[in-house]
């Protein structure tokens, strides 16, 4: 017998009915600190005021009209996102996986509508994720997201994590682009450095290729800057959004420059709901917050701490901790206990991490996330890490 969800998660055995902040908490009354933010969503915490405001009050004016109409705060909301970053022009969707689909076909046509059609592969990198389509599984190229689910669309050559001199033997005369995660999610808080990535503008400059960046997960201020590409100096021709854009509702965008767009003519692409005047009225909320003057220095300083105090950590469990990566508010640690038991037993002292790639487990906390919470969250994983070390012994 089938469970009334189809039982594709290994659900925790907690549920939970309301948030505030960086906490939640379950029916019963009992407070989880959440540092994993639903993987990297609640930007501004849960239950943020003026996000609850922006919500209710469109809803009180009209849900829904699809894209066949204009819509004054999608309009709103892409000037906002063109005025802050290098995009000329933005397509809304739901989700992150729409997001990469949408740039991985404004790529393609890029080339075809300039005479180039054979031109459409897009080279990736080992440990990247990029959604659950067929194209985006395909494009993250992890064997257990792929298998079982028919030939794997084609177009994806892959090549190592960061490995520049693999890149440029793997591009050919089909060659459309190249797309990369500034730092890796789901690959385990793996951070490209600057100096690749200035790398990788050059070679699609140098060989008229498109580079594609995945902020899914490491864009809307969770590096300390409103997208990780910005501390490398350089700008991308398409870049994929979602996740702390909706600060918890379900919104994603396509950014891109004119000269990458321009092939996507009306009736090339669409979404049903992408960009729903009840979405993008929270993504105007979500800005307006991370846009406030001095809101991204606040999470540069608290970046710092949480960075000094999983240090510490780290020294304080050599035997629990092997290794501690990331980057502004998304941190990982590389474990030597298994990363599931290290989850579970956070879960125990009533705090939510996430396990990643390479045996890491995240911590990805609300960007309003304060000096005290960082050190209950710490506190909490000093025990978890005790218990572990009490229980091999």
């Amino acid at each position: 017998m089938i469970a009334p969800v189809l039982p594709t998660y290994n659900r925790a055995k907690v549920s939970f009915e309301r948030g505030e902040g960086v906490r939640v908490y379950t029916p019963e009354g009992e407070e989880y600190l959440d540092f994993g933010a639903g993987v990297a969503v609640t930007s501004c915490g849960h239950a943020h005021p003026h996000l609850i405001k922006a919500l209710t009050e469109q809803a009180q004016k009209i849900w829904h009209t699809s894209n066949l109409y204009q819509m004054p705060g999608q309009e709103k909301l892409a000037r906002r996102l063109i005025e802050n970053t290098f995009a000329e022009t933005v397509f809304f969707t739901n989700s992150g996986a729409e997001a990469l689909e949408c740039s991985i076909k404004m790529a393609r046509k890029f080339h075809a509508a300039n005479g180039n059609p054979e031109r459409f592969h897009i080279i990736t990198f080992e440990g990247a994720f990029h959604g659950r389509t067929l194209a985006t599984i395909a494009a993250g190229g992890q064997a257990k997201y792929i298998e079982g689910f028919g030939p794997k669309v084609e177009g994806f050559p892959q090549v190592p994590f960061d490995d520049i001199e693999a890149l440029e033997k793997t591009i050919g005369p089909e060659t459309a682009g190249i797309l990369i995660e500034p730092v890796q999610g789901e690959g385990g808080i793996r951070a490209v450095s600057n100096a690749s990535l200035r790398k990788l503008r050059e070679i699609c400059d140098a060989n008229g290729l498109l580079l594609i960046f995945d902020e899914v997960q490491c864009g809307i201020g969770r590096t300390g800057k409103l997208f990780a590409h910005e501390w490398a100096g350089v700008t991308p021709d398409i870049m994929a959004i979602a996740k702390g854009i909706g600060g918890g509702f379900p919104l994603g965008a396509c950014l891109a420059t004119a000269r990458a767009a321009h092939g996507m003519t009306a009736g090339t692409h669409g979404s049903t709901f992408g960009g729903n005047p009840l979405a993008t009225a929270v993504g105007n909320a979500v800005l307006d917050v991370v846009l406030e003057p001095g809101f991204l220095e606040s999470v540069k300083q608290r970046a710092l701490v949480l960075k000094q105090k999983l240090a510490w950590l780290k020294d304080a469990h050599p035997d629990v901790i092997e290794e501690i990566r990331g980057a502004g508010l998304m941190m990982g640690i590389k474990c030597k206990a298994p990363n599931t038991a290290v989850q579970a037993a956070a879960l125990e002292q009533h705090l939510l991490v996430i396990g990643a790639g390479e045996n890491v487990v995240r911590l990805l906390p609300p960007l309003v996330v304060t000096d005290a919470d960082i050190g209950e969250a710490i506190n909490r994983l000093d025990r978890a890490c005790t218990s572990l070390s009490v229980k091999a012994a």
